[in-house]
Formats: structure tokens, sequence, C-alpha cells
């Protein structure tokens, strides 16, 4: 081999090894340190009403001679803590996650098993190196969608929370939303569903500056008895009926309810958080990385 080739070939080597260190900087696969301190931090946004806050796993149970709602504290395989998944709690400080997820936000006792687990969990099983997910649960129980509007409290608590969340490093990534229990039961709010939502995507998008920001819809499932949900079909059909873009819906008709006939059990929340999962892992682009392919800088004769 000519002096000349062994340079060209050290020259070569050289700049794919300076290559490679650059696409390790600029990986998302960790938490890492950035120039400015934060840290990057793939955050999802979990809204909704008690199905998402969680009631996986609530039993009745006596307390100073009050009968209120507890979590039985059975933690399903696929709802294991994980350091890769992290929770922004309600004193708004990351932590590790941790079922109940929703803890602090809109209940204490009566708190249980979520999707948010499982949802995380998923995503780390079909991409080990996606990077840290950092949850931030918003659901509020029992509030209608006109709940949800700006200048309301869960709205404008999802906001600030979310803002703040993110100022300590990390991208939005997507919101998921489980909602419209109480909507169901009241014409009104089921026929006005489809437009009032549509205004909540547009609001929410602008007050994070994130215009495109992915939207998991769970099209609600069909309660059961003692449940009254008299106008479940106008809902679903209303839920079913939105088409703004980035906003990815699925159908979580079937899963299992508890006995009241509207919250799920904990086996249903394990599902719908894989539903989720897959759900966002249809986005073409979810993964944020930067590829490189180093061979379009060379002729394809330069080791010959």
């Amino acid at each position: 081999m000519s002096k000349h080739k062994s340079e060209e070939i050290i020259l070569i080597l050289t700049f794919l090894l300076l290559i490679s260190n650059l696409c390790w900087l600029m990986s998302p696969k960790r938490v890492k340190e950035c120039n400015n301190g934060k840290k990057n931090i793939q955050i999802f946004l979990l809204a909704g009403q008690s199905n998402m806050a969680g009631r996986g796993g609530a039993i009745k149970k006596s307390i100073g001679g009050n009968t209120t709602e507890v979590w039985d504290g059975f933690l399903p395989k696929e709802c294991k803590p994980n350091k890769k998944i992290l929770r922004f709690n309600a004193a708004q400080k990351w932590e590790e996650a941790h079922e109940p997820m929703n803890y602090g936000i809109d209940c204490l006792v009566s708190c249980a098993l979520g999707p948010g687990m499982a949802f995380a969990n998923e995503i780390l099983k079909k991409d080990s190196e996606f990077g840290v997910i950092g949850l931030v649960p918003c659901a509020r129980g029992g509030t209608g969608l006109y709940r949800w509007r700006r200048g309301s409290y869960a709205y404008d608590d999802l906001i600030r929370r979310a803002k703040s969340a993110e100022k300590d490093g990390g991208t939005f990534r997507a919101l998921l939303w489980y909602h419209g229990e109480g909507d169901m039961r009241a014409k009104n709010g089921s026929s006005s569903y489809k437009s009032n939502f549509e205004k909540f995507v547009h609001d929410l998008r602008t007050d994070l500056q994130s215009p495109n920001l992915p939207i998991l819809l769970a099209v609600l499932p069909y309660p059961k008895k003692p449940f009254e949900g008299p106008y479940i079909e106008e809902l679903r059909a209303a839920q079913l009926g939105i088409n703004i873009s980035n906003v990815i819906k699925f159908d979580a008709k079937g899963l299992e309810m508890s006995r009241d006939g509207i919250h799920l059990t904990t086996p249903a929340q394990v599902q719908l958080g894989r539903m989720f999962a897959h759900a966002f892992l249809s986005l073409k682009n979810f993964r944020s990385r930067t590829t490189f392919s180093f061979y379009k800088f060379f002729p394809s004769n330069i080791f010959s």
C-alpha cells in the first residue's frame, strides 16, 4: 500500500471517529447535561378524567369510620418502575416514576393504577434506546370538557405543569387523552364535544408553542350497568369524527370495566397503556434523532 493511500485511510478513520463522537453527543437516547445545564427528557402529558388519573385496583375500605376507595397495591410487571421513566410530581420535581401516577395531583388516598407506567414501559420495550421518558400527570376526575377550556383550573394547571417540566430540559412528545365519561351523560356535552375538543387542541398547542404536538386520543369504550351513559353513541361519534392534524385516535372499545361500570380494571389499564404506546409508535418520526450516512462522503472504491 502506498504512503499516500495509508495517509488517506488514516484521515478517513479520524473523520469517522469524529462523526461517531458527534452522534453520541447529539443522541436523545439518554438524559444528558447540555451546555446550559438542562436535561434532555422525552416529555409526555397525561390528561383527562378519573381513568387517566387511575382507578385500576381501587377498592372500598373503611378508614376512620368513613368508607373510601384505596388502591389494592397490586402492581403488574408491565407497570414496574424503571430508572429511565420519570414522573413530574405534585411539587413540580422530577422523580423516578411509580404508581399511583396521579398521586397529589387530584387524589391522595383514592389514587390507584393508571395507564402511564404501562405506556412508558411498552415504549422502552419496543425501543430500548428511546431515551428517558418523563411523564407529567395532569388528569382531573369528574371534569367535563368545559372544565378544560383556556382559563379553567384544569387547563391552566396542565399548561403550568407542562411548562415547568419543560424548563428543566426536555421535549414535548405527545399528550395522552382519555376523557368523556361525564360528557356521555348529557346531550349538550356529547353534541359539542368535537368542536370543544378541537378548540382545546388548538389552544394547547398555541400555549405550549408546539404547533404539531401529537395528541393520542382514546375513543371511549361502552360503559356497563350500573353506570348510565345515554349519549355514549353521540360521544363516540364525536371522538371518531375529530379530524385535525396529528391527532391519533384508537378505539378502546372492549376494555374491561370494574363493578361501577365506568372505571377500568387493572388489566384494562395495562392494555390501555399499551394502546397509547402503539398509537405513539405509529408516528413516522417518533424518534427524535440525527442519522448520518458516512458512505455518501466517500467514493465507493475508497478502501480498495
